[in-house]
């Protein structure tokens, strides 16, 4: 785990960054800028200080079937490591244990130490059903992400209305069409 950013290097880093825009840093509206700035990029980046191991805290638990467990709707906020750009969207995660399962809540807590980085989506994805797979020591793993870009809204192409859906299946998900079926349809796709 990286340690904390320097908020207040970052801070005098985003005031020269105003200048170098045009703006004056002094200006009534923007005097609290660059603190806020840091703060928010810290806040925002705060995936590279944490593990998938750290945030389940022990949250794994006996459990006797090897049943498919599904959440989907998880809600994603990130960031495009090409422009610093949010990309934000919603995730599905299917997976069926051998023996163990992870807390409910600590599904979203791994997505978030993944998404709460500079990132891309495809990679996002891929992380995402990897520590799954560790961590549950699952049989099988589905990872669905379903995420519009601001990169691509706000600027570049400008198409408001693109969504970009990636997918990442993992043993018995990959290998078995009746469970990726099964997964997709739980999850409504």
């Amino acid at each position: 785990m990286n340690k904390h950013p320097n908020e207040k290097r970052i801070a005098q880093l985003v005031r020269q960054l105003l200048v170098e825009l045009g703006e004056d840093p002094d200006r009534d509206g923007l005097v609290k800028t660059p603190g806020r700035v840091a703060k928010s990029l810290a806040f925002l980046t705060q995936g590279y200080r944490r593990t998938p191991k750290s945030v389940l805290n022990g949250a794994v638990f006996d459990a006797g079937a090897n049943h498919m467990i599904v959440l989907k709707d998880i809600e994603v906020y990130s960031m495009c490591e090409h422009h610093m750009l949010p990309f934000f969207g919603t995730c599905a995660i299917g997976y069926i244990a051998r023996s163990k399962v992870l807390g409910v809540s600590k599904l979203a807590r791994i997505v978030d130490v993944y998404a709460r980085r500079l990132q891309i989506q495809e990679r996002l994805t891929e992380q995402v059903a990897a520590a799954i797979e560790k961590e549950a020591h699952a049989e099988g793993v589905g990872v669905v992400f379903r995420c519009r870009h601001l990169c691509m809204m706000m600027r570049g192409v400008e198409k408001q209305n693109s969504e970009m859906v990636t997918s990442a299946m993992l043993g018995s998900f990959r290998e078995d069409e009746k469970v990726r079926a099964e997964f997709l349809s739980l999850i409504g796709r």
